[in-house]
């Protein structure tokens, strides 16, 4: 039976390959507190910022007058409902930039987004509008990854550079 030779540049560079992936793996690893605050700040901007539109008519948003009239009066949204969902928005976000009571934070923008998907998203199917079709809206498809963002905040609590993490002190 005859033996293929061996090549030696290829088991090479497997093997340095091999290397570099195990050290970076032990080096997250080891690094695993900070993935709460690379959730934590993203999930927050986004909360904030459309929370901004919402009550303060910021980054081009309608403010607190005109988006209470689209939710009561367009999406038949009832006021007390729409009141909490312009707040958790906002406040929620604030609160997951700072770390600050991010469980509850996270519970309730997750609550929100969920509420969102199924009553303005979902007959729009799952997928976002990505040709800006002025006749169809956004499917569920980014409602999903905020409250998978969100819930993993809820199990994780808000990390470093968090203002939870000081209490815990």
């Amino acid at each position: 039976m005859a033996t293929k030779p061996i090549n030696v540049e290829a088991t090479l560079a497997a093997v340095r390959t091999a290397h570099i992936v195990g050290a970076l793996s032990q080096w997250l690893s080891a690094r695993q507190q900070w993935a709460p605050l690379a959730l934590r700040l993203p999930l927050g901007v986004i909360f904030f910022a459309h929370g901004a539109q919402k009550m303060l008519g910021w980054f081009g948003g309608y403010g607190w007058h005109g988006t209470m009239q689209y939710f009561t009066n367009s999406l038949h949204i009832p006021t007390p409902l729409a009141v909490i969902a312009i707040v958790v928005e906002f406040l929620g976000g604030l609160a997951l930039l700072a770390g600050a009571f991010t469980r509850c934070a996270a519970v309730l923008t997750a609550v929100e987004m969920l509420v969102a998907a199924i009553m303005v998203h979902l007959p729009n199917g799952f997928f976002l509008n990505w040709a800006n079709d002025p006749s169809k809206g956004h499917g569920i498809e980014y409602n999903v990854a905020l409250i998978g963002a969100a819930l993993a905040l809820m199990f994780l609590g808000g990390g470093r550079w968090s203002v939870d993490e000081s209490f815990k002190k």
